[in-house]
């Protein structure tokens, strides 16, 4: 039995995009941002983006699909970060 390349890439993908959902939902249960870098979340942004528009010119929906993900994840702890910083 063979696993094909795109379950590969999707596995891959689903693992990458989804580690940082631990520390939004932590973030939003303790309404605390203090400790997140917001250039280290900008800079995951903008990297998904670019992996995105990789896979848009591949046509590669693994990458595509798990990078819109990642990327909507890395929006949401960015958006947390300025709602719940104190200063």
């Amino acid at each position: 039995m063979t696993i094909s390349n795109d379950v590969i890439g999707l596995v891959a993908g689903i693992l990458t995009s989804t580690a940082m959902i631990p520390q939004v939902v932590k973030t939003i249960k303790e309404k605390d941002a203090e400790n997140i870098s917001p250039f280290m979340v900008i800079i995951l942004i903008l990297g998904t983006a670019t992996w995105t528009y990789y896979g848009v010119l591949k046509n590669d929906m693994p990458i595509i699909i798990t990078n819109i993900f990642s990327c909507f994840v890395n929006c949401v702890m960015l958006f947390c970060k300025v709602k719940f910083s104190k200063n």
